[in-house]
C-alpha cells in the first residue's frame, strides 16, 4: 500500500517500449522523481510511473512527455498531485521495489 501525501504521481504512456524508456530516462535526468514502475498494457502500449514533489513531476512528466513523443506516438502524460490512497494502492502492484 502506497500513501503520496504531499507528492505527486506522474505518468507517460507510449506506443512501444522504446519511446517510453527514453522518456523514462529523461524523466529521472530531469528533476529529483523516483521511478516507482511501469506497466505493459496491452496492444503495445507502455506506461510509466514516477513519484516526487508536485514541482519536480511536473517537470520530470514534460521531459518526458517530449522525449518519448519525438521517438514514438505518446498517448498519455499526467500528474496528480497528492493522489487519494486507493490511486496509490492501484499503483503500487507496479512498484519495481516489491518484484
Amino acid at each position: 500500500m502506497r500513501y503520496y501525501a504531499n507528492e505527486a504521481l506522474g505518468m507517460i504512456e507510449s506506443v512501444g517500449m522504446v519511446p517510453v524508456l527514453d522518456g523514462c530516462d529523461k524523466m529521472l535526468k530531469a528533476a529529483d522523481v523516483e521511478l516507482i514502475g511501469y506497466e505493459n498494457v496491452g496492444s503495445t502500449l507502455v506506461t510509466m510511473f514516477v513519484k516526487g514533489d508536485v514541482a519536480a513531476v511536473k517537470a520530470a512528466v514534460k521531459a518526458g512527455a517530449e522525449a518519448a513523443e519525438k521517438l514514438g506516438n505518446l498517448t498519455a502524460a499526467r500528474v496528480i498531485p497528492r493522489p487519494i490512497r486507493p490511486i496509490g494502492d492501484i499503483v503500487s502492484i507496479y512498484d519495481i521495489d516489491e518484484l
